[in-house]
């Protein structure tokens, strides 16, 4: 029988969330319900609210979580209730192009549940990024639960998206590893997480740039050498000072504006690799002089993603957490009810968090 749980809504552009009584299905084959424990107020969220995705309302919010298997449907063999996952949206098909050509982090054709969580009128949801987690319980395609050891679920539910996302574009995407230089520009979640990856992954030069000191503070403890003010200096120059005068090997850039991204690309060395993370807003666009991609040379890539495999990538990143080696406590700067989603949307427009993440009662 379907089962009626409290989850946060967006009913119409740029309107205050609210939270209501939604109906979750039973699962059907393929499918899952997880009771959620954590999930994180990430800014795709709030572009969901402010209909910067589409405008398919009401929206259910949250989607970077974790939590316990509750139920599985027919024929699905992955996870078995009571498993501990994180929630994912790229449940890879494994018959796409890009699965068949052995890289299903490309994953083309990715799977969300096939029922519907509906308002009690029978009004039909649209969970954010196929997920839906700021929810008691939330259906889902059982190949977005990706089974990992227990752990904090606010600390490590943050993988299922922004926390991924970064560390992803600096290893997975940029390739960043031992001895190499690296600079992320916009030092937010994602790009303190790119940050935290390349300290993992070896780097030894890591500069950090953004114009809110806050966040430049919280860069040096994620791992950052060096950090840049760009309010009162310029990056490029201050990032080819910190590298020999060549610029970093690989460029991150987390903010998604033509200007930083032309920062990212005069920042990095010849044959260097700038990364775009940050989500551009569709009107946004860059020119630059084509005899400079050509001289530059390198790559210019985007990272969707953090280009992750969940299956792979989860447990490992959770392995390294528990092991003391990626602190991902130190992403959550605070834990909040499911009531107060609306607030701390405020709270991170405000830049006053890396992190606030919805624990739901009685998993705190």
């Amino acid at each position: 029988m379907p089962q009626t749980v409290q989850g946060v809504i967006a009913r119409s552009k740029g309107a205050p969330v609210e939270l209501v009584d939604v109906l979750v299905p039973d699962p059907g084959p393929g499918e899952a319900v997880v009771a959620v424990e954590a999930c994180g107020v990430c800014h795709t969220d709030l572009h969901y609210r402010d209909g910067g995705i589409n405008d398919d309302y009401p929206f259910l919010l949250g989607h970077e979580a974790a939590g316990r298997v509750e139920a599985v449907g027919e024929g699905v063999t992955e996870v078995q209730p009571g498993d501990f996952v994180i929630l994912n949206w790229r449940a890879v098909c494994g018959q796409c192009r890009a699965c068949r050509k052995g890289k299903p982090w490309y994953c083309f054709a990715t799977h969300n549940a096939t029922q519907k969580m509906t308002l009690i009128d029978g009004t039909e949801l649209s969970p954010a990024l196929g997920i839906g987690a700021f929810i008691e319980k939330t259906l889902v395609a059982a190949g977005q639960c990706t089974k990992v050891d227990p752990a904090d679920a606010a600390a490590v539910g943050l993988l299922g998206c922004g926390v991924m996302a970064g560390f992803g574009a600096a290893v997975n995407t940029g390739g960043v590893g031992r001895g190499d230089s690296i600079a992320v520009i916009g030092c937010g979640g994602v790009g303190n997480a790119a940050i935290a990856g390349a300290q993992v992954a070896g780097a030894t030069t890591i500069i950090a740039v953004d114009v809110d000191a806050r966040k430049l503070e919280a860069a040096t403890r994620f791992g950052a050498t060096h950090t840049v003010d760009s309010s009162t200096e310029d990056p490029v120059e201050a990032i080819r000072a910190l590298t020999g005068g060549h610029g970093a090997d690989v460029v991150v850039e987390a903010v998604g504006r033509p200007e930083t991204y032309e920062q990212a690309f005069y920042a990095r060395d010849l044959a260097g690799t700038v990364v775009l993370v940050g989500v551009p807003t569709p009107e946004k666009q860059v020119t630059l002089p084509m005899i400079e991609i050509f001289g530059r040379g390198g790559a210019l890539k985007s990272s969707w993603y953090g280009d992750c495999l969940p299956s792979r990538d989860f447990p490992m990143l959770v392995d390294l957490y528990r092991q003391g080696r990626f602190d991902l406590d130190a992403f959550v700067t605070e834990r909040i009810g499911i009531a107060d989603v609306e607030a701390a949307f405020e709270r991170m427009h405000a830049g006053d968090v890396l992190r606030s993440v919805v624990v739901m009662e009685g998993t705190a």
